[in-house]
């Protein structure tokens, strides 16, 4: 199933579908539990395809994985997969790309949930994989997490994910 999936940058065409997602990741991300706070997320999704920092993943024209990144910030701002589509290399798939996207000459960011969430298990385990590291505890929307980081590195040819090379992943 995954072998026929490939990242690609969201359309505003694709919203419809994108929200679908979201509405049913929502109950796991903070600032997501009302219409009103997703009818604003709805606004700032836009934004980003129209700016083109919106990758997905689709299954036929449905979007089964997403992520939002900031070139400003050089940073990972939301990651989610469809949870039947879990477990199938989506969420790397994505990252890869995103990171593929931002300035490696600077340390990359993302938040998470903190180690004893239960909700932290999955995405802590992907960032570690992908060489970031734990750092500052912060709190968003009123719930506590944790920002990871990939630190410059000038030498990104030699990080390994898996059991491939990174620029074999290019």
């Amino acid at each position: 199933m995954i072998e026929n999936m490939k990242v690609e940058f969201g359309r505003t065409s694709d919203i419809d579908s994108w929200m679908r997602l979201v509405r049913k990741a929502s109950w796991n991300f903070p600032g997501l539990e009302t219409e009103q706070s997703i009818d604003e997320h709805k606004i700032i999704v836009l934004k980003f395809m129209n700016d083109k920092r919106a990758l997905c993943v689709k299954n036929e024209q449905e979007i089964v994985g997403v992520l939002l990144y900031s070139r400003k910030y050089n940073m990972i701002c939301c990651l989610a997969v469809d949870p039947a589509y879990r477990k199938k290399g989506i969420a790397s798939l994505l990252l890869r790309e995103a990171i593929d996207k931002l300035d490696r000459d600077k340390d990359i960011t993302v938040s998470t949930f903190r180690e004893n969430d239960v909700k932290g298990i999955a995405p802590r385990k992907l960032y570690k994989k992908f060489g970031f590291e734990e750092g500052k505890l912060i709190e968003e929307f009123g719930y506590p997490n944790q920002r990871f980081v990939l630190h410059a590195d000038k030498s990104v040819d030699n990080v390994i994910i898996g059991t491939k090379s990174w620029e074999s992943q290019r």
